[in-house]
């Protein structure tokens, strides 16, 4: 397993991460801690979480995956050798039940955080995200920015890294990360804290896989740059990227067709066809469609980690293992060819 630095911490994190949000949803408890045993003793020591999760949203299974990584984290001890990832969930009509209200006010910060905390069983986050902004701005499937005049929201930068700045000096975060943000968002964050000393952010996490190549346009630079890398969700486009699908091996149980109403980004005609010219790309080369998509972004200069999901031991196992495996110029070749005759079908 390869560690990358996180943004200018003195953390290391590993070039996987485990992605949590089926924990509660569609994988149990025990499954849980069976995935956490396994991605650890394979070398994989950062986990991502969020208030929010599971997902989909749903009263019922709300802060059920942070509990689910509490319970077993009370039963290690190795607290330290771990990076603990979490996010405050952002504003949302439709997620109401979380917490009122849905800002990022010193208020719910504390609030939001405190209740992470008390779920993990742990004294400290390493990475604390703001999981989407507060403004009205182009994430979650929307591929343009469409300016709303009525937006209330009213600039608080500062004052949301000055109160996540007293979040650290109380111990409770070691470090901070934003999360589905625009180059404005990135470049705001990054003035606040040069021009007033306080926390810098270290990641970004945003969606990235062959089929959303959306970060290369405006952010790549700026991780590179700023070193601000990339913690890159969805790699696998909620499964579509592994080819099952396509070749007919889906269950009614699996993502895309369980939650049809959640995943229309990644239901259209565009993205069947790409995804079928890289599942031919990966048969000619003697890869598995997951190993080769997950291997490809694990290139990435501005990759700081990638986040898998898994609903089994086996998929997370091929998971992992697309560590192993080399992208040739080739192969690159080939996916750009794709790239360039239906880019970025899945915004």
């Amino acid at each position: 397993m390869k560690y990358n630095r996180l943004g200018i911490t003195d953390l290391k994190v590993s070039e996987i991460c485990l992605g949590t949000m089926t924990f509660g949803e569609q994988n149990s408890e025990k499954e849980g801690h069976e995935q956490l045993d396994y991605a650890t003793d394979h070398g994989v020591n950062f986990i991502d979480t969020a208030e929010m999760y599971a997902v989909p949203g749903r009263k019922e299974t709300a802060h059920s995956t942070e509990k689910i990584i509490g319970s077993w984290l009370a039963k290690r001890k190795d607290r330290d050798k771990l990076v603990i990832a979490t996010k405050i969930t952002g504003p949302s009509a439709g997620i109401t039940w979380i917490r009122k209200p849905l800002d990022f006010s010193p208020a719910s910060i504390k609030t939001a955080l405190d209740g992470s905390l008390k779920r993990l069983q742990t004294d400290y986050i390493d990475l604390y995200q703001l999981h989407w902004p507060e403004r009205k701005a182009n994430f979650f499937g929307k591929r343009s920015y469409i300016h709303d005049a009525n937006d209330p929201w009213v600039d608080n930068i500062y004052e949301v890294l000055n109160t996540l700045n007293d979040q650290i000096k109380a111990g409770k975060i070691r470090h901070i990360g934003i999360s589905n943000e625009t180059p404005y968002g990135m470049m705001r964050y990054l003035e606040e804290s040069a021009k007033n000393g306080l926390p810098r952010v270290a990641s970004i996490q945003n969606p990235y896989s062959l089929l959303n190549r959306t970060f290369e346009v405006g952010l790549a630079e700026m991780a590179i740059k700023q070193k601000v890398g990339l913690l890159a969700y969805s790699p696998l486009a909620f499964g579509l990227l592994s080819g099952k699908y396509h070749q007919k091996k889906d269950q009614p149980t699996d993502r895309l067709n369980t939650y049809k109403e959640h995943m229309v980004r990644y239901k259209s005609e565009q993205c069947y066809d790409a995804t079928d010219r890289y599942l031919k790309i990966a048969q000619s080369h003697n890869m598995s469609p997951t190993q080769m998509a997950l291997a490809w972004i694990n290139t990435r200069p501005f990759l700081t980690s990638n986040i898998i999901g898994a609903t089994t031991i086996a998929q997370l196992e091929e998971n992992i293992s697309s560590t192993k495996f080399e992208i040739t110029e080739e192969i690159e070749k080939a996916i750009e060819a794709v790239q360039n005759d239906i880019p970025n079908p899945a915004p």
